[in-house]
């Protein structure tokens, strides 16, 4: 079961990966749109931060696999780190200097800027939890910021059916609701996630300031599962 879970997050992944590929294939071929032509740096920082954080980060989210390799865990949650905050810094530099289409809005812009904060915010945060050896607080940033990056693939499908119902083509009203719908919905997911029953280890089982686990030498992996070995 755990293995349809990194194969999921990839196929959400999917439509905007393609989509990016496609944009920096453009923009080499000196196609692309002039509000991408006229910042190239920080759209192919994007492109390509998205492709690495959402394909690697899924292989994060497979406990057998993590078991099984679990340097490969430690090294690639750096290179995936890295790359969410080029994910994050490069949508919010794009946004706030960059030439946007009348379609977006106001309001899916500005949201944009504070998706973009959140998930640098949550990057960071995990870092520093997991640094502390808090796996619980760790594993609910990465979870948040992992879930705030897939938005573009929810996006995807749900601007499909707005756009239907809008006459083919969705105007700045039925495009804001797509967009922050598309976010909406993998918040509640990765919240329902985080906080499902069954999953949270037991109230003091941890000591955050000192990683320290009763009645345990293993130290929880993001699953909540025994994984890592306490020092």
């Amino acid at each position: 079961m755990s293995k349809l879970v990194p194969a999921g997050l990839i196929a959400l992944a999917l439509v905007p990966s393609v989509a990016g590929a496609v944009r920096i294939g453009s923009l080499a071929n000196g196609d692309a749109p002039a509000r991408f032509a006229d910042m190239p740096a920080p759209v192919v920082v994007h492109i390509v931060g998205a492709l690495i954080y959402s394909l690697v980060g899924a292989f994060q989210f497979d406990a057998a696999f993590r078991r099984r390799r679990r340097a490969w865990h430690r090294r690639t949650g750096r290179v995936v780190v890295v790359a969410g905050l080029a994910v994050a810094l490069s949508g919010a530099w794009m946004t706030l200097l960059s030439d946007l289409p009348d379609h977006d809005g106001v309001i899916v812009n500005a949201t944009r800027v504070v998706v973009s904060a959140v998930m640098a915010y949550g990057l960071v945060a995990a870092v520093v939890a997991i640094r502390r050896r808090d796996i619980r607080r760790h594993r609910a940033w990465m979870i948040r910021a992992y879930a705030l990056a897939l938005g573009a693939g929810t996006q995807a499908f749900v601007l499909g059916p707005v756009a239907a119902l809008d006459g083919g083509q969705p105007g700045v009203t039925g495009r804001t609701i797509g967009m922050l719908l598309g976010w909406a919905i993998n918040v509640a997911v990765a919240e329902w996630i985080i906080r499902r029953p069954g999953r949270s280890r037991p109230a003091g089982s941890a000591h955050p300031a000192h990683g320290r686990f009763r009645g345990s030498r293993r130290l929880p992996t993001v699953d909540g599962s025994n994984e890592i070995p306490a020092n």
